[in-house]
């Protein structure tokens, strides 16, 4: 159920969708909602359909913060040292597990439908301001984001998104491509973590068995592989024929170097797949990123000196494909256009989706 919340009069973009708190964006195409307690992006899917690919995790009625479909991992990605854990200090950082301020409510542009929402992570000594806009007439959303360290030093941190699909999105007839190249399995052990390589859609399973990673199979192993990508956009996507509906991200190689997968099968059945993409590839505490310092020439965190911001951004989107869409092969922007070819040796298909100039 949805409940607008009013305030002095007026109708205020936030609203409380599912029993929390949320900024709605829609257009007559799509609908994209971002949870206001953690910052997570739970849903982004058709006007006229119900199919939500990024339906994971607990989406519970309440203002506690949650991590669900797609939230942020900032300060770092993956667990904290045992003594920063002590402090207080949770895995993936504070960005999902802080309440967020909304900074602008929700409103039509020349751009589109526009928001503005902050996070302060008090450990890290990091503010994140997110500035999110759904294209006027498209299902194509773009969301920068401003890391300010308030430190009175310089500090070393990493930004990873963490979307993930779910079911019933996500099933055995659910492909994932990307454009990915050398990669490692995170079972890796130091000092070198990154043996044995191997190159996307591949993996090695602990076995030494070569795997495709495209789909699911009966098993999730390698559970989390990392990869470098070389082109200077990095994409994944998700698409699933039988469900008619494609999803995916796109992003600057120089915003975000790495690609990020991960999976989980509950009672045998695809239940989870991570398309992530972030400035490391590395899940460990920063004294290891600090003595590894970089895999396959890539950094494995940055410095942000005090007082000093960075920004990133990432663009999303949905495309409705037919029933025996084989897949991406590749994605390029074409003007105001994103063009993905499909996958497939004789006359693959291609898909138009409109950025009305977000992305440039």
């Amino acid at each position: 159920m949805i409940m607008p919340i009013f305030l002095l009069g007026q109708l205020m973009a936030e609203e409380r969708v599912q029993g929390r708190r949320s900024l709605v964006l829609e257009n007559d195409k799509a609908r994209l909602i971002l949870d206001i307690a953690g910052g997570s992006i739970p849903e982004f899917r058709f006007i006229d359909s119900e199919l939500n690919p990024l339906n994971w995790g607990r989406r519970n009625a309440g203002d506690q913060p949650n991590s669900m479909g797609h939230f942020l991992c900032c300060d770092r990605w993956g667990p904290p040292s045992h003594a920063e854990g002590k402090n207080g200090m949770p895995y993936h950082g504070e960005a999902s597990k802080v309440v967020w301020k909304v900074l602008k409510d929700v409103e039509t542009t020349h751009a589109g439908i526009h928001a503005q929402m902050a996070a302060d992570l008090p450990l890290a000594g990091l503010t994140i301001d997110r500035s999110v806009t759904l294209a006027s007439s498209s299902a194509f959303f773009y969301i920068s984001e401003t890391i300010t360290n308030k430190n009175k030093l310089g500090r070393i941190f990493n930004i990873v998104q963490h979307p993930t699909i779910g079911p019933p999105f996500l099933d055995e007839n659910c492909v994932v491509d990307a454009n990915g190249r050398k990669g490692f399995s995170q079972d890796g052990l130091m000092p070198n973590p990154e043996q044995p390589e191997f190159i996307w859609p591949s993996a090695i399973t602990k076995e030494g068995q070569r795997i495709s990673m495209r789909r699911m199979s009966d098993k999730e192993e390698p559970s989390v592989t990392s990869f470098v990508i070389d082109e200077d956009l990095g994409w994944a996507i998700a698409s699933n024929g039988k469900r008619g509906l494609l999803f995916g991200y796109v992003w600057k190689r120089s915003d975000y170097p790495w690609f990020n997968h991960w999976w989980k099968l509950k009672d045998g059945k695809p239940y989870a797949r991570g398309l992530e993409f972030g400035s490391t590839g590395l899940h460990q505490p920063f004294s290891v990123l600090a003595r590894k310092r970089e895999i396959f020439g890539r950094q494995l965190f940055e410095h942000l000196d005090t007082g000093k911001k960075t920004t990133k951004g990432y663009a999303c989107f949905l495309a409705k494909v037919p029933e025996d869409f084989m897949g991406v092969e590749k994605l390029s922007i074409e003007g105001d256009s994103l063009l993905i070819v499909e996958r497939a040796k004789d006359r693959p298909r291609s898909i138009k989706i409109e950025t009305e100039g977000l992305l440039q």
